[in-house]
């Protein structure tokens, strides 16, 4: 139901329709939008709507397109429970799974209940009625019982403030913003940045430029990825089952060694020390004839401080002939070039910023209002912080996938389990013919305090990362594996609840 320029006022019992059925409103169509859409449809609900500010669905997967995009993780595991792929590499690229999100809402009936190109700008809790209004970008109005945010928080791109950026004469563009109609052929092209993004286009695109520098303020713990094709004979065997199934359990046993207990995150334990040395014997070997570039990427900060990097091709790179790295930060550029922080200029063609994105500043492009007319980030004050990562006391029927506190393991598992409590609450809802649930604020006050209480003695908490808020906290990490996760999600949502029913 959506209303031009103003709601119609009907109260959630009446909103709910003849079948019963409370209406959901979902924002954002990636990975965790699809996952809650298809949770919905299974468990029988249909009144639902996902708004997609984009042209396409895919979020991160829809605006990464750079050369050499693809995933960190696995592929039979990077992807959904409900739905196996025929898999052409061990890491899939961008359009691979691009193209796997299309099959899967087209599968599932998802369709229909999309809007693509519609922003959702703020949604509004309105506690007499027990109803969310939702307006969007256009002013249009629309309103549900049940709002779902799949936005993510890999979403915002972090743009540098580097004076001169606008006086450069080149093109400029940002990893998740790519422009393919831009050549590169022959470029003499700046990369700034190498995290996960840079280790991914810098091989991409180093056999067709002319020249390429990349900057580095700081290097990263970076481990060999080992992508590669599947052979056919790998896919006619995965294509069983089976042998599907197997290959799931096998990379998620392996993941999940790997988080037990977290200790791989805190330095002087056992699993971090074998990780770290792991990570300083790839260096000795990737650069045994080059003691300049060994020195210059090997990490200061305790493994891991900030998000590890995956790639088998980037340290190769470097030692091409006409790829220099420069182990200084951007400082500022001029009309032709960029300079470093020791003031050194290098004229360049093309500035591609690979400065990652905003990650702490949760839902910075949607204003969520609750009870008493408290905006979330009120509410949070610059330190996210929800139940399960899920959900906020004061803001009924509203849940996070990918909210806060979560980023950990494998993140398609996360947001099924997110995506299932939500619509665990909604069948409560339709059960027990309530209109309102909500997180009670001594369970979220006590979540909120031992998971900080995990961050204690952790390399986060050691080095300058994206990880952290502006009071200082980490909020964005999860320090366990999913399966912990998954059965926290699966047995703490009932009795962490409160319900009311209008006018209760």
């Amino acid at each position: 139901m959506r209303y031009q320029g103003v709601s119609v006022k009907r109260s959630a019992e009446e909103l709910f329709g003849p079948a019963g059925t409370p209406r959901v409103v979902v924002v954002g169509a990636g990975f965790g939008g699809i996952a809650m859409g298809v949770k919905l449809r299974q468990a029988g609900i249909h009144t639902f709507t996902i708004y997609e500010s984009s042209s396409g669905i895919g979020g991160t997967w829809w605006d990464n397109t750079y050369p050499g995009a693809e995933v960190d993780v696995g592929s039979h595991l990077y992807c959904f429970s409900f739905k196996p792929h025929d898999w052409t590499r061990t890491h899939a690229r961008q359009p691979e799974l691009q193209q796997y999100l299309e099959e899967t809402v087209d599968e599932f009936g998802l369709r229909p209940h999309l809007r693509l190109g519609t922003a959702v700008e703020s949604a509004t809790w309105d506690d007499h009625r027990h109803i969310w209004t939702v307006r969007l970008a256009d002013g249009t109005l629309d309103e549900c019982h049940v709002l779902v945010s799949g936005v993510g928080f890999l979403n915002v791109p972090r743009y540098p403030d580097w004076p001169g950026l606008d006086d450069f004469e080149g093109p400029t563009l940002h990893t998740a913003r790519w422009d393919h109609e831009l050549d590169l052929t022959g470029k003499v092209v700046a990369v700034a940045g190498t995290g996960s993004s840079a280790t991914q286009v810098v091989p991409a695109i180093q056999p067709i430029v002319q020249q390429l520098y990349l900057f580095q303020r700081e290097p990263g713990w970076v481990m060999p990825k080992g992508e590669r094709e599947l052979s056919d004979e790998e896919r006619a065997s995965f294509a069983k089952p089976w042998r599907y199934r197997r290959e799931r359990w096998r990379l998620k046993y392996l993941l999940e060694k790997s988080l037990w207990r977290g200790q791989i995150f805190r330095p002087g334990t056992k699993a971090n020390e074998a990780r770290r040395q792991f990570c300083l014997d790839y260096i000795g070997r990737q650069f045994a004839d080059r003691p300049d570039l060994r020195e210059a990427v090997t990490p200061k900060y305790p493994y891991p401080g900030k998000r590890p990097i995956f790639a088998s091709t980037f340290y190769p790179s470097l030692k091409k002939d006409n790829v220099e790295l420069v182990p200084r930060a951007v400082a500022s550029l001029t009309r032709t070039g960029v300079v470093d922080a020791d003031g050194v200029e290098r004229a360049v063609d093309v500035v591609v910023m690979a400065t990652g994105f905003q990650p702490a500043d949760y839902l910075k492009r949607l204003r969520v209002v609750g009870r008493g007319g408290r905006s979330l980030h009120e509410y949070w004050a610059d330190e996210p912080r929800a139940y399960l990562g899920i959900t906020v006391p004061g803001f009924p029927n509203f849940f996070m996938l990918y909210g806060p506190g979560t980023n950990g393991g494998e993140i398609v598992i996360m947001l099924e389990s997110q995506a299932e409590y939500a619509v665990r609450a909604v069948k409560r809802m339709i059960r027990e013919r309530v209109t309102a649930v909500e997180v009670r604020p001594a369970f979220a006050a006590q979540w909120y305090r031992w998971l900080q209480s995990t961050m204690a003695g952790t390399s986060w908490t050691m080095s300058r990362n994206y990880f952290a808020s502006p009071t200082g906290k980490i909020v964005t990490q999860w320090p366990y594996g999913n399966t912990l996760y998954r059965v926290l999600t699966k047995t703490l949502g009932r009795v962490s609840e409160t319900t009311r029913r209008r006018g209760g």
